[in-house]
């Protein structure tokens, strides 16, 4: 499958957002993120980047109101390409997890690329807000992205001081679950024959 092949774009307008999103799950990490809010500029980032994705978006939200619209519907749009994505892969290993390390942070990340859409998070944040972003909204990034994907996606932090480092470290993990998830496999990923 050729890497014109796996480019998938995914729009969304409604009253809260606008949003443009190009996703390769095959990329070179050309990164391009502008969601209002430079946290999650960041997080994405990360996750684009050491998952090894070309990722591109661009989003204009109500961050008058808050944040939870954009991160939300960013969800959602992230979701429905990554879905698309896996479902295109002619071969993939569907499951991928990894233990990472962010400093004094720990984060446990498994998934499975199935259809089976399921999130299982801890994510016990202590401050209420990371650079303008609503740390429940982390939480809830995750479960609406799991649900967008058709992903299982369990995150489980063992332990963590820095709520930074938890974040980053959340968004790391994923991307590196998923690298192994969509890579390469011979043979059947499933016994039924299909996901």
């Amino acid at each position: 499958m050729t890497e014109q092949n796996l480019i998938i774009e995914v729009q969304r307008k409604t009253k809260e957002t606008d949003i443009q999103l190009r996703l390769n799950v095959r990329g070179n990490q050309q990164i391009e993120i502008d969601t209002g809010v430079g946290f999650f500029d960041h997080m994405l980032t990360a996750l684009a980047s050491h998952a090894r994705w070309d990722l591109s978006l661009e989003v204009k939200g109500d961050l008058e109101v808050d944040d939870h619209h954009s991160v939300e519907d960013i969800a959602i749009c992230l979701g429905n390409a990554l879905q698309q994505s896996w479902r295109k892969l002619p071969n993939m290993q569907r499951y991928g997890q990894r233990l990472l390390p962010m400093d004094e942070a720990l984060i446990l990340c498994a998934v499975d690329l199935s259809g089976r859409a399921y999130y299982v998070g801890q994510l016990n944040f202590t401050r209420e807000y990371l650079g303008g972003v609503s740390t429940e909204m982390f939480e809830h990034f995750f479960n609406t992205l799991a649900s967008a994907a058709g992903m299982t996606l369990h995150i489980k932090p063992e332990y963590f001081r820095n709520n930074h480092h938890l974040a980053e470290g959340c968004f790391k993990a994923l991307a590196y679950a998923l690298k192994e998830a969509l890579s390469d496999s011979q043979g059947e990923v499933s016994t039924k024959g299909v996901l």
